[in-house]
């Protein structure tokens, strides 16, 4: 007797008719674990990637705002403008700090070289405080020779953004639009961002004899706080 041979195993998709193509496919398993061995791999080389590129990026992007808070303090951009807008400080019942008054006699200075027709003096003040800062602003430039007439005031700002929102009212009022601000040097590139942001051609000018001085460490401290405040600004504006 003749004993039946064994036939191969063939996929039946595969059939046509009686004739019967033999393919040989590999486990299931084994393709899912050659699959899962190669996400893996890739998401592990994005995980490295990632953890080099953004720490790199961030330190890119905080030294830049750096170098350029550092060069605009350096920067005496003084030209013909609309206004002078000086940004306030503390002040001790009616008379400047000394920060205030480097910032005042700036502004003096840029009038008397005939930049501007016009000093806006800004800044309020705290529970307890009998004149604000604008009002400082006001009597000391008063005392120093400036008609009452080309002094305007912003006196409800408690910090800069609030200041420059003020003092834009007062410009857009007699519509004007150049302006040259007038603080420390490690202010000025954040105001001239907001003043931007407001809509107003802006220029910087530094008080030369702020008692924060150059390449001084209080100065690099204030640069740092001044980029933490110029990033959160663009944020979230």
């Amino acid at each position: 007797m003749t004993e039946p041979q064994p036939t191969a195993k063939t996929n039946p998709i595969l059939s046509t008719g009686s004739q019967q193509t033999p393919v040989q496919t590999a486990p299931l398993a084994s393709i899912g674990r050659k699959l899962h061995r190669g996400a893996t791999t890739e998401l592990w080389r994005w995980a490295i990637t990632a953890a080099i590129t953004i720490p790199v990026a961030t330190g890119l992007l905080i030294g830049s705002f750096i170098i350029a808070i550092y060069m605009q303090a350096r920067s005496d951009e003084s030209t013909q403008v609309d206004a002078i807008i000086v940004l306030g400080t503390a002040q001790y019942n009616g008379v400047p700090s000394p920060d205030l008054k480097a910032r005042l006699d700036e502004a003096l200075a840029a009038y008397e070289e005939g930049l501007a027709p016009y000093i806006i003096v800004t800044g309020g003040k705290i529970e307890g405080d009998a004149y604000t800062e604008a009002e400082t602003g006001l009597i000391y430039l008063t005392d120093n020779g400036v008609p009452t007439s080309a002094i305007l005031m912003e006196d409800q700002g408690r910090d800069s953004w609030q200041s420059m929102q003020g003092a834009a009212e007062i410009l857009n009022a007699r519509e004007l639009e150049r302006v040259l601000i007038i603080s420390d040097g490690f202010h000025l590139f954040r105001l001239k961002v907001m003043a931007r942001e407001l809509g107003f051609t802006a220029f910087g000018r530094a008080a030369s004899d702020s008692p924060i001085r150059r390449n001084g460490s209080s100065e690099f401290n204030y640069v740092l706080r001044e980029t933490g405040a110029t990033m959160l600004f663009l944020i979230s504006h």
